[in-house]
């Protein structure tokens, strides 16, 4: 856009006067302004866009919490000391004894739950509504098959069947040895062969039912009631007699 100057009549003519440029300076000064006030309205645009963006881009934190609970038909109840996290960011909890547990999340975090002897489980926490999530996670039981395995002493089966055809065992008409019924080797069988599973049940519920009779008072010692001496004498004097 050029700069517009008025030719002078008359006598300013004929003295060789001509005057400043005064539209012209106006006309930059207007220019600069639309300019500035351009620079000014995409600054603000470009900041609105920004905060819009990362508005958009921040995850809401939801607080989450749920009950662990076993898949088993037999077992089935809560789980305690489940492992409940959030691998990427470090963050996580174990479930109480009622299989409770509670944690605060991001909104599409991964969450694994997992447990020994069970299937791992993973959630993806929604976007809910309210800053409360509260769920119910059923854990099944992770079941392994292993192939049937016999350990033996002889490499080979046919190295079996030699060794077993080859022994010389010495019995009677009954068909027992004479020397399995030795009492010395029957007491020290006796003596140092450990208990079975039935004789660990027994001693097992003994020790129980005596913890139980003695919870709330103290263990008396049979020794020590003076009841017991006087019936003992008194049975030891109709012996004599």
């Amino acid at each position: 856009m050029g700069c517009k100057i008025r030719k002078p009549t008359g006598e300013l003519a004929h003295n060789g006067y001509w005057p400043k440029p005064v539209e012209c300076l106006s006309l930059k000064k207007n220019e600069g302004l639309k300019r500035l006030k351009f620079i000014l309205l995409l600054s603000i645009c470009t900041f609105c866009f920004a905060v819009t963006g990362f508005t958009q881009n921040q995850k809401r934190v939801i607080q989450l919490s749920g009950v662990v609970l076993s898949g088993d038909s037999i077992r089935g109840g809560p789980l305690p000391g489940v492992h409940v996290y959030v691998p990427k960011a470090g963050r996580g909890t174990t479930t109480n004894r009622a299989g409770f547990f509670s944690m605060p999340v991001l909104v599409g975090d991964s969450v694994v739950i997992s447990s020994v002897g069970f299937v791992r489980r993973h959630y993806i926490v929604p976007n809910h509504h309210s800053d409360l999530l509260t769920i119910v996670i059923e854990m099944m039981e992770d079941t392994t098959m292993l192939p049937e395995v016999v350990i033996s002493q002889f490499p080979t089966e046919e190295v079996f069947k030699q060794a077993v055809l080859a022994l010389n065992v010495p019995l009677d008409e009954k068909g027992i040895d004479p020397n399995n019924l030795n009492a010395e080797l029957l007491a020290l069988m006796l003596k140092t062969t450990p208990m079975d599973g039935n004789a660990n049940y027994k001693y097992y519920i003994d020790q129980y039912a005596g913890s139980v009779r003695d919870q709330f008072q103290p263990r008396t010692n049979p020794f020590l009631n003076p009841f017991n001496w006087a019936r003992f004498f008194r049975d030891l004097k109709k012996n004599k007699k």
